[in-house]
């Protein structure tokens, strides 16, 4: 059985625009996920990365254009200028974490938290935003509250398990065959290699 290490940060635009399609590839192979939400601008800095803001305006302006007509052609809600980012993205990773070590449907959790960023211009930085994204997707929102020490731990170790992996953005996916993917737009690729295709 396939297992991949998903990398991704809950204030990308692009793990956003990856929607369910990560899971439902898996479930199509039979491989198993792991979610690990990790600190995408400390990463930038460790890996020749630069958070959008700095970047040349040039690269400002693709990014504009290829966010909005990818969010167009996969059907998806967006905001090119959310009300809420950049935001802390801690909590809510935290809470995934913890959402991860109980078990139930950690995907839906992140889908949800990523859409309240782009899509529904709240603060995930928020108590109250991370405690009703955990009710929807069918967690206790008291998780939010739990393991926030454990959770802090391994957001940390995420994010040097990323930069010695050779992730340097996000959304991207490690399979266990040692094969790497980055960007919702490697998707297909992904699906064609656990199919033994690519």
């Amino acid at each position: 059985m396939a297992h991949i290490d998903y990398f991704f940060a809950t204030l990308s635009p692009y793990a956003y625009l990856a929607g369910n399609r990560l899971e439902q590839i898996a479930g199509k192979h039979g491989a198993t996920i792991t979610y690990k939400p990790f600190d995408l601008i400390t990463a930038f800095s460790r890996t020749g990365g630069q958070p959008p803001k700095d970047r040349h305006p040039s690269r400002q302006e693709y990014r504009a254009m290829e966010l909005t007509r990818q969010a167009k052609k996969l059907g998806l809600p967006f905001k090119l200028h959310p009300a809420h980012w950049p935001t802390n993205g801690a909590p809510s990773s935290y809470a995934i974490i913890a959402a991860q070590n109980e078990g139930g449907d950690v995907g839906k959790l992140c889908q949800l938290i990523m859409q309240a960023v782009w899509a529904e211009d709240r603060d995930i930085a928020q108590d109250d935003v991370v405690r009703d994204c955990l009710e929807k997707a069918g967690f206790d929102p008291e998780l939010a509250d739990k393991g926030l020490l454990q959770g802090a731990d391994t957001y940390a170790r995420n994010l040097e398990d990323a930069v010695e992996r050779g992730v340097f953005g996000a959304p991207f996916y490690i399979v266990d065959s040692g094969q790497k993917f980055w960007g919702q737009d490697r998707l297909e690729d992904l699906d064609l290699h656990l199919a033994g295709k690519l």
